[in-house]
């Protein structure tokens, strides 16, 4: 629910300040400055009348002088009010200018602190691949049993190229025997070739020798049947 007021905020700074000058603290009763006021005007008053009135103008005086210092005391607590609020204000003042310088302080080491944010991150990172690394290197076998096992390999590597040259070696061997093979089978060929051919020509010449004995024959005999 909301609060009603009687005046507005700016009535009530008027209000305020005519008090303040005024130094009425209440709506009650009459201002303090309207009855210094009027002791001032009833001092006044009875000084300026022409008879014997010594003991009423020193009454009348010592009520307004006691008028004053009560409206003196109210001023000086006001005085001492309104000093201790601008020393307040000052301090409020520097603690502001404090409070702002602390803020861009703070700032600036949350933008410090957000780069080694980043910064840290960037190393766990690190950090966790390396571990990772570590983690995989951790499930390799020992260095002397890798050297080991390239030694092997090397030595298996070097009996293999030792084979191989063995290999070719041989290949280049046999492909000269099997050349020089076939040289002998062609030659072999080519022997039999003419061998055969001399044989078929001997047969042709035995046959035409026979053939021949066999006419030579056949013609004697029909000369020793002329003679018959």
């Amino acid at each position: 629910m909301s609060a009603h007021y009687a005046f507005g905020p700016q009535e009530d700074d008027v209000i305020i300040k005519h008090r303040l000058l005024t130094r009425t603290t209440t709506t009650r009763g009459e201002p303090p400055l309207k009855k210094l006021q009027k002791k001032f005007m009833s001092f006044a008053t009875e000084i300026e009348k022409d008879a014997d009135n010594i003991s009423d103008c020193e009454r009348l005086c010592k009520a307004f002088l006691q008028e004053i210092s009560t409206f003196e005391l109210p001023l000086m607590k006001s005085k001492a009010v309104v000093d201790a609020n601008i020393r307040e204000k000052d301090s409020f003042n520097e603690l502001q200018v404090e409070i702002e310088q602390q803020i861009l302080q703070a700032q600036t080491d949350i933008e410090d602190l957000k780069k080694q944010l980043v910064q840290s991150k960037i190393e766990r990172q690190h950090k966790e691949e390396c571990e990772a690394i570590r983690r995989l290197i951790s499930l390799q076998p020992p260095r002397s049993e890798t050297e080991k096992l390239i030694a092997d390999l090397e030595k298996e590597i070097a009996d293999l190229e030792a084979e191989n040259v063995a290999c070719v070696r041989t290949l280049e061997l046999r492909k000269k025997q099997f050349a020089l093979l076939l040289h002998v089978v062609e030659e072999l060929q080519i022997s039999i070739e003419d061998e055969q051919k001399s044989i078929a020509d001997e047969l042709r010449a035995i046959t035409e020798e026979h053939k021949m004995s066999i006419e030579e024959g056949s013609g004697g005999a029909s000369d020793a049947m002329a003679v018959d």
